[in-house]
This record gives C-alpha cells, sequence and structure tokens, in this order.
C-alpha cells in the first residue's frame, strides 16, 4: 500500500486530510452505501470483499464521567460486539453503555455510520480491540457512509492514542 493524497478523492474528510497531513500510509476504498443495509460494517466489507475480521467499527461509549472524559471511542471488528464489561475494565470506570447517537455525532463531527476514530472534531480516550495487530492492515470508516479507510494498525494506535486490548464480545 503506498502512501497516496486522497484528500480530494475522498471529499476532505477530516479523517483523510490528518492522514495526509501525518504523511502515513493509507488506502480510500469508496462504495455504494444502502441506506437500507442492517450493519454499516458488515454492508461495507461484503461491497469490498473483505474479510470482516480486519473491517472495524467505532463506537462512542459513555464512562459516567464529568465532562470531557464523559465519551470514550472503543474500535472493535464488526464480527462482533462490544464487551462492555471489559471496556468499563480497559477504561478504568464500573460500568459503560453505548453514547445516545445526538452526543456521538456531536463529539465526533461525523454522522451514524460515518464515524471515524481518525480526525474527530473532540478526540476522546481511545479503546481497539487487540484483534486488530493480527492484521497488516485494518479498515476503520473513512468519516462518512461508503468510504473506508485501509491503514497499518499501528498507524491507528499512533493517531488516536489508542490502547489495545481485548474488546470483542460475541
Amino acid at each position: 500500500m503506498s502512501r497516496k493524497k486522497h484528500a480530494h478523492d475522498a471529499g476532505g474528510t477530516p479523517a483523510t486530510l490528518l492522514l495526509d497531513a501525518d504523511g502515513a500510509e493509507y488506502g480510500t476504498h469508496a462504495y455504494a452505501h444502502d441506506p437500507q443495509a442492517p450493519s454499516y460494517g458488515a454492508e461495507a466489507a461484503e461491497a469490498l470483499g473483505v474479510d470482516p475480521a480486519r473491517v472495524f467499527k467505532t463506537l462512542l461509549i459513555d464512562t459516567g464521567r464529568p465532562g470531557s472524559e464523559a465519551l470514550a471511542v472503543a474500535v472493535v471488528p464488526v464480527t462482533g460486539s462490544l464487551d462492555l464489561k471489559a471496556a468499563a475494565m480497559a477504561l478504568h470506570v464500573k460500568k459503560v453503555h453505548l453514547a445516545q447517537a445526538a452526543d456521538a455525532q456531536r463529539r465526533t463531527g461525523y454522522v451514524l455510520g460515518g464515524i471515524s476514530p481518525l480526525g474527530q472534531r473532540h478526540p476522546s480516550t481511545t479503546v481497539l480491540d487487540d484483534s486488530a495487530l493480527d492484521w497488516p492492515t485494518i479498515h476503520v470508516s473513512g468519516g462518512r457512509r461508503g468510504l473506508e479507510i485501509e491503514l497499518a494498525p499501528q498507524d491507528l494506535i499512533r493517531l488516536t492514542g489508542a490502547r489495545p486490548v481485548p474488546l470483542a464480545g460475541p
């Protein structure tokens, strides 16, 4: 995978602009998003012909902490779900729950189904399922529905400050 300037091709999302500014190697993959698709991540994996275990969804979770620490980001494979107990342990809180859609969109600057862990309006503490390290590259949302970014998990970790931990449930 060679480094390419994708900001124009990708519509210049904050995620691609961040990657371009950083000089990270990445690729973008666009597909026609179906508004009736039951799962954004599964739709992306199928449309792109990628192993779903390599496609990761970005979830905003409410930690119950006050202020800017209230929301955190969990990045997990689309093949499973977020284990809320594991996320709480990783974030050193008693329990977590999924954030309200409006709060997630306001915090990140992205719409549901297009929330990228990269280039968020207000970055949050981020945890990444450690299965990402099993792959040379993974796919995450590019900042809009129908756009995936392929990059090395180490670059995602470096650019988001993510901590790799076991997060995925069945």
